[in-house]
């Protein structure tokens, strides 16, 4: 996949690079900010807030429907961030193609945001639970140095939202110095809401007898239920493109829907939902649900004009989870 990547980042810019002597940006005198997905769009909406919305051009990048980790730069992307003012990203596998777009000479100047590199120790290595399915290896890939992976899907923690914020609102800060107070006051009124939506989750948690989930899908909530002390299993790993589960697998999920008594298998918001119900079959258990949660990675600004924010999804996957927890 890697290979891949590079090959069509080459092709990117060397179209760029063809068609740059006839690219002419506007220039409005507005801060140009490019951020890659909805949650870290939607936190840095916030924290420039109403009062100074207009003095910015904010740029959700990823706006297209497309799960991140299938994204493929178009030069208009790639025209986009060469021509920003602060670009946010979150820095994990599916960021390849912006990290070696940023290691080129021509872009040492671009000031960038890395969200993972900002969590620091927080990063969770991305991991292989018991019973979920590994993925293909592509051909030759078994003869390279297995490199070691960190679960990227880092806003699905409101805790960790609550720490990338704080950093969003001092690069901004750095950024215009003139409207610091005005950033800070915006930033520490989100993160209490954030916190106060965490404090929701923990309720729901210690409130429930029930401390595990089951997904039959790939699994990008490690984050959330590391930060409450729960368990889980599922059938694939949160950037995985596997679609279809193994014999193994489900007889392997379907055993644990029935021996911990599960009365309901999850499954995120891209899926058709068929190894959950195939899942649901296989179980011995009668009457078990199936409830989706939302990861927030296709989310486009035509959501957001429909008004979806960060914290409206974190509120349904509350309730989703409340379900799952009974």
């Amino acid at each position: 996949m890697k290979k891949i990547i590079s090959i069509l980042l080459c092709a990117v810019l060397s179209a760029v690079m063809l068609t740059g002597c006839v690219i002419n940006t506007a220039q409005n005198g507005k801060i140009k900010v490019v951020v890659t997905i909805f949650p870290q769009y939607d936190w840095t909406r916030q924290i420039i807030g109403e009062k100074l919305k207009n003095n910015y051009d904010l740029t959700l990048l990823l706006d297209n429907g497309v799960d991140l980790h299938s994204y493929q730069p178009a030069a208009d992307d790639i025209i986009k961030i060469s021509d920003c003012d602060l670009l946010i990203y979150t820095g994990g596998e599916s960021d390849v193609w912006l990290q070696k777009l940023l290691s080129k000479e021509e872009n040492k100047d671009i000031k960038a945001l890395n969200l993972l590199e900002a969590l620091g120790d927080d990063v969770l290595k991305e991991e292989i639970k018991e019973g979920m399915q590994a993925e293909e290896e592509e051909e030759g890939e078994e003869e390279e140095e297995e490199e070691e992976e960190y679960d990227e899907h880092i806003w699905l923690s409101l805790k960790n939202a609550a720490k990338l914020c704080d950093t969003i609102c001092k690069t901004l800060c750095e950024l215009d110095k003139d409207n610091k107070k005005v950033y800070e006051e915006n930033a520490a009124a989100y993160v209490s809401k954030l916190n106060s939506l965490d404090t929701e989750y923990k309720k729901a948690v210690d409130g429930s007898s029930v401390k595990t989930l089951l997904f039959g899908d790939r699994f990008p909530f490690v984050y959330m239920i590391k930060d409450y002390g729960l368990d889980y299993y599922a059938a694939f790993i949160g950037c995985s493109a596997e679609s279809e589960a193994s014999f193994e697998t489900i007889t392997f999920l379907s055993g644990k829907v029935d021996e911990l008594s599960l009365k309901t298998i999850c499954k995120i918001e891209s899926s058709d939902g068929k190894i959950a119900d195939t899942i649901k079959t296989a179980a011995k258990s009668e009457n078990i649900n199936v409830v989706t949660f939302d990861s927030m990675q296709s989310t486009t600004s035509s959501d957001v004009a429909a008004g979806v924010t960060y914290l409206s999804v974190m509120e349904k996957n509350l309730t989703a989870l409340k379900t799952a927890l009974e």
